[in-house]
């Protein structure tokens, strides 16, 4: 047995170890608390965020609605330039049948002029019938002619010859002025249909010059509405830049926040070791000293097991001429794919250089470039099959069978705006199409767009 010394003496050194242990600490501490920003400004930030997401919202939803009005102008500026377009072949038309009433009625004046100078003709010749009659009383027709005759036969033969003469006369005279009325009448018809033509012209004069005001309103209409979604834009994205320093303000508050909170819990949990580790060599230190009383100098063994980890193997994953007729317009368009869209371009030959149109295509320089439009397209792509194709996309739309847009097929035309005038592309089959689709654009293939589209499509071949 221990006596009460040694057992005092044991107690005595296990407390100072126990007490070295608790007042020394772990090895790493934790550092200095770092800064713990409050409720109060947390709750500020993410309100300062709601408002500038919420700006965000209203300005995207004003934005797409900008943008939406700006696709309508758009769409509504396209349409204007095809109808400008259709103005332009119109005016075309009226001037030619204007120019050939102009030529047919200058044809019509000549046979009526020339009309009335044979029967002037024929009637001076007349009236010198009658005045040598008169004065030289021969067979010519006097009254003399039968005083002179000298015999009743003589007379007989002077009345026959001057009846015949006369009878001739009137008949020439009456053969030409029939001749005369009716050159009057063609005259006075060409006339009549200059005066359609004249008037046919000037309508469509009047049309293209309503079709170019028009033309320029919605391009005006379009540049105001691009300029208002622009501003918009700048807006959004200077309230998008206000949201992301707000949204990093907060971030930064509550990484602190959490920061400090990691912090708050490694010192407890540091105590918590600190606290652990002085309970653990108390008792530890009362062992040794119950040990060193008791003269036991037995130690435990100690013992480890080692564990083998596997890993399971992976495993190894491991017909006819129209079917012609239409491949050669397919091919033909498909030829183009990459060539500038240029409004106004293109004809059966190939494509040509653009025209002014006072809007989009004018701010894309369509005029100094060499290619097609949608229409300018079709022409070139159906001359490979001998169809010659009007220019205008409302008037291509009348131009071959109307079959529903559900049966269409390989090389039909399918449009869109009303009556077909706004746009027009070659149907490819599998829900694609070739088309020269806009100003900035090129040919290309690309997928049936069907927002807009016409419920029919046009079989050429």
């Amino acid at each position: 047995m221990m006596s009460a010394r040694s057992l005092v003496v044991a107690l005595s050194a296990g407390l100072a170890v126990a007490l070295s242990v608790s007042t020394a600490g772990p090895a790493g501490a934790v550092p200095p608390p770092p800064p713990n920003p409050s409720d109060s400004e947390i709750e500020a930030g993410h309100a300062e965020t709601r408002a500038k997401a919420g700006r965000v919202g209203e300005l995207t939803q004003r934005l797409v609605e900008a943008e939406g009005r700006l696709q309508r102008l758009v769409d509504d500026v396209a349409w204007k330039l095809e109808q400008a377009n259709k103005a332009l072949v119109d005016l075309a038309a009226a001037e030619a049948s204007a120019a050939a009433a102009q030529r047919d009625a200058r044809a019509a004046r000549a046979e009526a002029d020339a009309a009335d100078r044979s029967v002037e003709d024929v009637r001076r010749r007349a009236d010198a019938f009658v005045a040598g009659s008169y004065q030289q009383g021969s067979t010519i027709g006097s009254i003399s002619a039968y005083l002179g005759s000298a015999s009743p036969e003589d007379l007989l033969a002077r009345a026959q010859l001057l009846n015949a003469v006369s009878g001739s006369q009137l008949d020439a005279i009456d053969q030409m002025e029939r001749a005369r009325v009716d050159r009057a009448n063609k005259d006075a018809a060409a006339r009549g249909a200059l005066d359609q033509a004249r008037a046919r012209q000037s309508a469509a004069e009047d049309a293209r010059r309503a079709a170019e005001a028009a033309k320029a309103a919605a391009v005006r209409a379009m540049a105001d509405q691009r300029q208002q979604a622009q501003r918009i834009e700048a807006d959004r994205a200077e309230v998008e830049r206000q949201l992301t320093e707000a949204q990093a303000g907060v971030a930064g508050l509550e990484d602190q926040r959490k920061r400090y909170e990691e912090w708050r819990e490694a010192k407890r949990r540091e105590e918590e070791a600190a606290r652990r580790a002085a309970q653990e060599a108390a008792r530890r230190a009362a062992e040794e000293a119950a040990r060193r009383a008791a003269a036991t100098a037995a130690r435990r063994p100690a013992a480890g097991a080692a564990t083998k980890a596997t890993k399971a193997p992976g495993r190894d994953e491991g017909a006819g001429d129209t079917e012609a007729a239409v491949e050669a317009v397919v091919a033909r368009a498909l030829s183009q794919v990459g060539v500038p869209y240029s409004w106004g371009g293109g004809n059966a030959d190939g494509p040509t250089l653009g025209i002014r149109d006072g809007g989009e295509a004018d701010l894309h320089g369509d005029y100094g470039k060499v290619g097609f439009d949608c229409s300018g397209l079709m022409v070139y792509a159906f001359a490979a099959a001998g169809v010659q194709l009007p220019r205008f996309s409302g008037y291509q739309y009348s131009a071959g069978e109307r079959v529903p847009l559900a049966d269409a097929a390989r090389g039909d035309m399918l449009f869109w705006g009303p009556g077909g005038g706004q746009h027009v592309a070659l149907y490819l089959g599998d829900g694609m199409m070739v088309e020269a689709p806009y100003s900035g654009g090129h040919v290309q293939v690309s997928s049936v767009r069907h927002h807009g589209i016409q419920p029919y499509a046009v079989r050429v071949l």
